[in-house]
Order: C-alpha cells, then sequence, then structure tokens
C-alpha cells in the first residue's frame, strides 16, 4: 500500500490555484516561468549578545521553535570598538526554510503572526528588492504562538526574507497578493 506524502495547505492552494491564474494573468508558455516560493529567510540580530552570550543561545532557541529547523548563529565579521564587539562574536541566529518547512511557515505568518502584531495597519508594498524578492521586519517574536512571553522573558525582532522565483517585482507581487499577504492599499 502507498503512502501518500504530507502536502501543505497552502502548497495544494498554490499547484490547484495560484500557478493557472499567474499563467494567464502573465501570458506565460512555459510551466517553468511561473512565479513560486524558492525559500524563507529568518533572521534574528540579537544587539544584547556583546555582553552576555547567553542570550543568542535563548534567540537560538525560540527560533527553532518557530521556523520548526535549528538555526545557525551568526558571528561578527570584523571588530567595531564602539558597539564593543570582537571579531567572530555571536550576535544573531538565522534559519532558511525551503519545501514544506516554508509554507507552513508562511502559513503561520499570515494566518496567525501578522494578525497578532500590534497596530499593524498591513505589509509594506515597497519592500520588494527589484529581483523579486520581498522583506519584512517584526518588531517581537512574540507574536508567534510557539513563543511563551513568560518563559522566554525577552522581545527581539527579526527579519524576514521571502525569496521567489519571479523574474519581476510585479509577478512577486502577484504571487504573494494570491498567498493573500496583507499588503497595505
Amino acid at each position: 500500500m502507498a503512502e501518500t506524502a504530507y502536502i501543505p495547505r497552502l502548497r495544494e492552494v498554490y499547484d490547484r490555484d495560484i500557478r493557472s491564474k499567474l499563467t494567464e494573468q502573465f501570458g506565460l508558455t512555459n510551466v517553468m516561468q511561473v512565479p513560486r516560493l524558492d525559500k524563507v529567510v529568518i533572521n534574528m540580530g540579537v544587539g544584547e549578545a556583546v555582553n552576555d552570550r547567553k542570550k543568542v543561545e535563548l534567540a537560538a532557541g525560540d527560533l527553532a521553535l518557530i521556523a520548526g529547523q535549528k538555526p545557525i548563529v551568526t558571528h561578527s565579521r570584523k571588530a567595531i570598538a564602539t558597539f564593543k564587539l570582537r571579531e567572530g562574536q555571536a550576535i544573531g541566529a538565522k534559519v532558511t526554510l525551503r519545501k514544506a518547512k516554508m509554507y507552513e511557515f508562511i502559513d503561520r505568518l499570515i494566518n496567525v503572526a501578522l494578525p497578532r502584531v500590534r497596530d499593524f495597519r498591513g505589509l509594506n508594498p515597497k519592500s520588494f528588492d527589484g529581483r523579486g524578492n520581498y522583506s519584512l521586519g517584526l518588531k517581537e517574536h512574540i507574536v508567534f504562538p510557539e513563543i511563551d512571553y513568560d518563559k522566554s522573558g525577552e522581545s527581539w525582532g527579526m527579519d524576514i526574507t521571502v525569496c521567489t522565483t519571479a523574474a519581476t517585482d510585479e509577478q512577486a507581487r502577484a504571487l504573494l497578493t494570491a498567498f493573500n499577504f496583507p499588503f497595505r492599499q
């Protein structure tokens, strides 16, 4: 008896609805020309890590809970005396999500985390980089339900970059809008 592989909800929506809609909208002839999600990179910089090394470990633990994957601890490339920063010192954590984990994260981001952001008025539609990638920042990582603020005790910001295969920002925006990204009007 063959097992059916798990397919995330957003991937099914993309395969069933979004791909054909984008093909028609942009007049694409080849299936591989249709924009799709490539990866999501989540970065968490911890400025207080200069004084306390354990803060990076706490941030990495929280990021692992949010992403469902172990993050990489990032280190400084050069020393900056003004910030009391030494070369090679741990200053943050990042994780790259692909395939099923990426779709699950985007689903939780759109439907759970962003509605919990205080005074949320929509995502900035100008945050595309010119090559079809979109970046957004969150001021608090505690908007994700996996994080218990009482246990965490601290709140850090995070940068989220959604990389797509879109050739232009227009195609990327159409793709993300189809995934129900709440862009500001």
